[in-house]
């Protein structure tokens, strides 16, 4: 067998080496462009520093009557303690273990952050920054030191304004936290362990974190530390678009996961405390709760979005709107509620004494109450009923419950004016969590008013399909779904 050769010509040889030449030249050239157009998207924050560090302070914290025993801890330990509870070694002392030193100057009781908000000297911080604090001082970057008073402070917002007496002082240029986009680069300013001005970068891991009523917090894995409170945290375009309030840790440090409040709820808070010295809040009265998928699917809501009305307080606007326990509410003046947390914003920024259109689910189909909302005051104590039994069980059905009536006295106790008491609750029905002395306000989305009824719907409902069950527990209402065994 014979192997046939082919010599290349010397011209075909120089045109393939003339092509990979080129391919070279070209890869070489785009690279270096490569490089640089990856090294345009790293941001750099000097010119950022320079612009917003110097209306960046230090507040320190001074309280009076503090031990004359035991050593004091580092400021920025102790507004860690202080911050998530936990007590202080050697803490305040007992009037029983030892002399106090109440005739002493003031010691130094913890330490946080602040942005400067005019030149004339209007300071934002975290109200637990300072919460309980004798007296205050103010450390610009310049060094100069002022003693502070407290205009106002939020515990809901945990946002507090304070006062100097200066002027032409750098003041911060505030964002709009609603154009923040995950992912995008921020930087924070603070005392981090008392460690004055120093700088931390990263970027916007979540929006609208549910962490409190009041507050959609911007999550974020910028490093933030004890003394950081209060500390602002900043856009590449050197506007504020938080204030630094929480972390999420379970060592004290941080962890990769911090919290900051949205400068636009901040502002409106520290607004009012300006001109108020106080935040006025509406109100509506009503006790909520998440809903569930299962629980959405169940009853006719199909998204599980809205804000189940676990209680509605006796006497409160809600009640007096037509608002019932069961209810679930899916928009407030044309404003959808997408999650339950969602309703104590929108109603708490609505001005006291306005009327306002409530969109709720009940039993299957929506309509529209108009409240008049309420001014928000302190948190009333929860009523405890005691539930007397009722009349002897009357109905045991395929759903696990054998329920009774409720007495007249027992209606007015519970301010109900249907229901069925569940003497007993086993199988399915005990499965979903129900137990005795539980109120049966609905069943199947069909309000019931006695046992006999609760049987006529029970009966019609024990196929293998998921029922839902309105169920009434202490002062709260909730939603639970017994899917009986096949």
């Amino acid at each position: 067998m014979r192997t046939l050769r082919v010599q290349a010509k010397p011209v075909d040889a120089l045109r393939r080496w003339a092509m990979v030449a080129t391919s070279v030249l070209v890869l070489a050239a785009a690279w270096p462009a490569t490089v640089r157009a990856q090294s345009v998207q790293l941001p750099d924050f000097t010119d950022l520093v320079e612009r917003v560090g110097p209306a960046v302070v230090n507040i320190r914290t001074l309280e009076r009557g503090r031990s004359v025993a035991g050593g004091a801890l580092d400021p920025g330990v102790e507004e860690f303690f202080r911050r998530f509870g936990i007590p202080l070694p050697g803490g305040r002392a007992d009037p029983r273990g030892g002399p106090r030193a109440d005739d002493a100057p003031p010691q130094q009781r913890g330490v946080g952050s602040g942005f400067i908000l005019s030149a004339d000297g209007y300071i934002m911080t975290n109200a637990h920054v300072v919460d309980g604090a004798d007296e205050l001082l103010v450390t610009l970057t310049d060094k100069r030191e002022f003693k502070a008073r407290v205009v106002g402070s939020d515990k809901r917002t945990d946002v507090a304004l304070v006062k100097i007496d200066a002027s032409a002082l750098p003041s911060v240029k505030i964002g709009d936290s609603n154009r923040v986009k995950v992912g995008e680069w921020v930087m924070a300013i603070g005392s981090p362990f008392g460690l004055e001005n120093s700088v931390t970068a990263g970027i916007v891991s979540a929006k609208a974190r549910d962490t409190g009523d009041y507050v959609p917090f911007i999550q974020t894995d910028v490093a933030i530390n004890p003394g950081n409170s209060g500390g602002p945290l900043i856009n590449l375009r050197g506007e504020v678009v938080g204030i630094n309030s929480q972390i999420y840790s379970r060592s004290g440090g941080f962890m990769g996961i911090s919290f900051a409040i949205p400068i636009d709820e901040a502002m409106r808070v520290s607004d009012q405390l300006r001109t108020q010295g106080r935040v006025i809040r509406g109100r509506i009265g009503v006790q909520i709760g998440p809903i569930t998928k299962e629980v959405a699917e169940s009853i006719g809501l199909g998204k599980a979005s809205g804000a189940l009305v676990q209680n509605v307080e006796a006497g409160g606007p809600a009640e007096k709107g037509g608002v019932e326990a069961g209810d679930i509410i899916v928009k407030v003046d044309g404003k959808a509620v997408e999650k339950s947390g969602d309703l104590p914003r929108i109603i708490g920024n609505t001005k006291p004494g306005s009327r306002t259109v409530l969109q709720v689910f009940r039993r299957g189909s929506t309509r529209d109450l108009s409240v008049t909302v309420g001014e928000f005051e302190a948190e009333r104590p929860t009523r405890t009923s005691k539930t007397e039994p009722g009349a002897a069980p009357v109905v045991k059905s395929a759903l696990g419950l054998a329920v009774s009536d409720l007495s007249d006295a027992q209606k007015k106790e519970l301010n109900l004016r249907s229901g069925v008491r569940v003497d007993s609750a086993d199988g399915a029905a005990a499965r979903a969590g129900l137990r005795e002395g539980d109120i049966i306000v609905a069943l199947d989305n069909t309000d019931i008013m006695d046992s006999k009824q609760f049987a006529t719907v029970a009966t019609r409902a024990e196929k293998a399909r998921a029922v839902s069950v309105l169920v009434r527990r202490g002062e709260a209402s909730n939603y639970l779904v017994i899917r009986p065994s096949r």
